[in-house]
């Protein structure tokens, strides 16, 4: 079910099997591929594509240039940098931060990050840009720019 109340550029493809919510805006060229889920007020640039049973939470921003494997899930808020590449089972946590009311921390990710499959990154950390995180990582640190991360939990293995 696709709302009548987004905005989308030239060539975006929407799977018939695919769901977006109202108020969310698509760039030009942008590819969302079945059983995915776009929720309301996401912001989706040009040249993106979602292969599979991703979903983007409310309020999500996504740069230009970005493609997400399979079985991503992007928790709301979140803020995502232009050409970055994820693989699938990619997951964004995020948590409640109790002091603040229902205020949740969320990660972001900088541009041209590389992102292996079935990564999680924790709540409140974020993913410099130019980053490799490699396969199968949990993420609980910062990661500068360059930096290539990977293990459970990720560690430093060295810059780019």
């Amino acid at each position: 079910m696709i709302s009548d109340q987004i905005k989308t550029g030239k060539n975006v493809f929407i799977h018939p099997l695919a769901l977006v919510e109202e108020n969310v805006e698509i760039g030009d060229n942008t590819h969302i591929g079945p059983f995915c889920i776009v929720r309301k007020g996401a912001r989706i640039g040009s040249n993106c594509k979602f292969t599979a049973y991703c979903e983007i939470r409310e309020n999500v921003i996504i740069g230009s240039g970005t493609t997400f494997g399979s079985r991503c899930t992007i928790s709301a808020n979140a803020k995502i940098g232009e050409n970055v590449t994820i693989k699938y089972g990619f997951v964004l946590t995020d948590t409640p931060n109790l002091e603040e009311g229902n205020v949740k921390d969320v990660g972001a990710i900088g541009d041209g990050t590389l992102i292996g499959a079935n990564v999680t990154l924790m709540p409140g950390f974020n993913i410099g840009a130019n980053a490799i995180i490699g396969a199968c990582s949990q993420v609980r640190s910062e990661v500068k720019d360059g930096e290539v991360w990977y293990g459970n939990p990720a560690k430093f293995f060295k810059n780019r």
